[in-house]
C-alpha cells in the first residue's frame, strides 16, 4: 500500500482512478484548488493554487510515497499562437517540472506522468508509434507535454525519482467530453454519414483500462524510468467505430459511400478540416512495451468499454437534472 498523491482528480481521468486506487488498498491524497470540494469519499483533499512554476506543493507533498500527475492545461481560448504555446508551457512543462522538483526534494519515490500519444504525432501512414520512434509533436499542447517528458528526465537524473510515462491515445469512457462526446451524439441522432469507405485505423483506450494502466505503472518495480504506450489492444477504422458505437447505444448506423477527396473538399468548406482528419486518418500505437515488461493487459475489452460508455452517456441523457443535450 503507498500514500499517493493525484493531481487532477477531479477531472475526468481522476474521478475514475481515484475509487480504483482506494479498492486497491492505496491511501489516496487529492491535490485541489482552494475552491473545490474534497472528490471521493476516503480521500483527503490538499489545496494548491494553479500549477505553474511557482506553485506550493509543501504541504501537498508531505508524507506521500507516489505522484501520479493528471493534471494539464488541455485548451487556451483566444489569443496567438504564441500566447497559446506560452500558456500550454507554463502549467503543462513548467508546472510539471515544479513539481518533480519539491517530489524529489520531499522523499517521494515515484512519479506516473500522464502524457500524450500526440507526442509522436498526429498520424501513423505507416507502423504504429512505439516508445523509441522520434517525436514529433505538432501544436502547442502536444509540444508543451514533449518538453515535460524532457524536463521530467532532467529531474530524474539528479534526483533520483523513479518517473513512469505513459502516452495514452484518445481515452473514452463515463464521463467523456470532446470529440468523443461529439460522436456519441451524432452516433445517438443517426443521420447518414458519408464514411462508409474510409479504411483508417485508430487506437483508442477505455477510461478503466487506462485506470488500471496507471495503477499497474505505480506498483509494477519494473516499470521505473520508463515510458509506455497503452490502448485497448484492438484498432478500429472509423465506420467500425461508428457501427459499434451505434450499436452500443441501440441506434442504427447510416453509413453510405463518398470519395474521400469529395469529404476533404466539403470540410474545408464547413470549416472542419482538422476535426475531418481525424475522422479520416490513422493514428495507431503499438502497446507491446507494457503488455511485455509489466505484464499488463486490458481488463476491458473494446466492445465492453464502448457499451459502458453508451450505458452512462443513455442514463445521463435521461436525467432531467444532467441532460446531455
Amino acid at each position: 500500500m503507498s500514500r499517493i498523491l493525484v493531481t487532477g482528480a477531479s477531472g475526468f481521468v481522476g474521478r475514475a482512478l481515484v475509487p480504483a486506487l482506494l479498492a486497491r488498498g492505496h491511501q489516496v491524497i487529492s491535490a485541489v484548488r482552494p475552491n473545490h470540494e474534497s472528490t471521493k469519499a476516503g480521500t483527503g483533499a490538499r489545496l494548491i493554487g494553479d500549477i505553474g512554476p511557482d506553485t506550493d506543493w509543501r504541504a501537498a507533498l508531505e508524507g506521500i510515497e507516489v505522484v501520479v500527475h493528471l493534471a494539464a492545461r488541455v485548451h487556451v481560448m483566444g489569443g496567438d499562437g504564441q500566447d497559446q504555446e506560452a500558456i500550454y508551457r507554463l502549467t503543462n512543462t513548467e508546472g510539471t517540472r515544479r513539481l518533480a522538483v519539491k517530489a524529489a526534494a520531499g522523499g517521494v519515490k515515484r512519479l506516473v506522468f500522464l502524457s500524450t500519444v500526440k507526442v509522436n504525432g498526429e498520424q501513423t501512414p505507416g507502423n504504429p508509434f512505439t516508445e523509441a520512434d522520434p517525436p514529433n509533436p505538432v501544436g502547442p499542447y502536444a509540444l508543451s507535454k514533449w518538453a515535460a517528458e524532457k524536463a521530467l528526465a532532467e529531474v530524474a537524473a539528479t534526483t533520483g525519482i523513479e518517473v513512469i510515462i505513459l502516452r495514452p491515445p484518445l481515452v473514452y469512457g463515463e464521463g467523456v467530453g470532446g470529440n468523443f462526446l461529439s460522436l456519441l451524439k451524432l452516433c445517438r441522432s443517426a443521420p447518414p454519414l458519408p464514411f462508409q469507405t474510409v479504411k483508417n485505423a485508430r487506437s483508442l483506450i477505455y477510461l478503466g483500462n487506462l485506470v488500471d494502466a496507471i495503477a499497474c505503472a505505480l506498483e509494477h518495480p519494473a516499470a521505473a524510468g520508463k515510458t509506455f504506450m497503452v490502448r485497448d489492444g484492438e484498432d478500429l477504422s472509423t465506420p467500425e467505430l461508428i457501427r459499434k458505437t451505434a450499436a452500443a447505444l441501440g441506434r442504427p448506423a447510416r453509413l453510405f459511400p463518398l470519395p474521400i477527396y469529395f469529404v476533404r473538399f466539403l470540410a474545408r468548406i464547413a470549416g472542419k478540416s482538422a476535426a475531418i482528419e481525424r475522422l479520416l486518418a490513422s493514428l495507431r500505437v503499438d502497446d507491446a512495451k507494457i503488455r511485455r515488461e509489466l505484464g499488463w493487459t486490458p481488463p476491458f475489452t473494446v466492445l465492453q468499454g464502448l457499451g459502458r460508455t453508451a450505458a452512462w452517456f443513455a442514463a445521463e441523457s435521461e436525467n432531467t437534472g444532467k441532460h446531455i443535450p
